[in-house]
């Protein structure tokens, strides 16, 4: 991981918020991707070039492996059923990763599907690649739940103007 994923919590300003909601940091990205600063486009890029880079590679991977199956005369059904095994699989990762950008999955669920994402990688690095296009993976998340709590801070901590105690108190009719 690079050193920008934890870099310190900052505002848009550049200024430390010495309160308040601080952003999530990204993988790659730190804090950079709250207001692009950092080379934030240049990070994506790089990140873009990897995940396809190494999609790629598990490709290849695979491809060994698959003629490692041909040599070994294994069968017409399980050579199927590998092809079939991994195409499932990397469906299913690509399709969970993808919605993992928009709302945070159940943690019982991602952990009894690790196996399958982890079958099915090429599936999963094939979504960051495509999310990496146009944004910092899972930075439309984050940046929602940020402004949600930035919100909810400034509501918290908005101040009444004068004293209540002062007040005039209206006669009841």
């Amino acid at each position: 991981m690079s050193d920008a994923s934890h870099a310190e919590p900052h505002t848009p300003d550049g200024q430390d918020s010495p309160g308040g909601p601080e952003p999530e940091p990204i993988r790659f990205f730190g804090t950079h991707w709250l207001d692009h600063t950092g080379k934030y486009g240049l990070r994506r890029a790089a990140v873009a070039l990897g995940s396809i880079s190494a999609a790629f590679g598990g490709c290849l991977l695979l491809r060994f492996a698959y003629e490692g199956l041909e040599i070994a005369q294994v069968g017409a059904f399980v050579d199927l059923l590998v092809v079939a095994v991994f195409a499932v699989c990397s469906a299913l990762a690509f399709r969970r990763t993808w919605d993992a950008y928009s709302r945070r999955p159940d943690p019982q669920t991602q952990a009894s599907l690790r196996s399958m994402t982890a079958i099915g990688f090429v599936g999963a690095l094939l979504a960051y690649f495509l999310r990496s296009l146009s944004e910092a993976p899972g930075e439309k998340l984050r940046r929602a739940e940020y402004e949600a709590a930035v919100k909810q801070y400034e509501r918290r901590t908005s101040r009444r103007a004068g004293n209540p105690a002062n007040r005039v108190k209206k006669k009841r009719k």
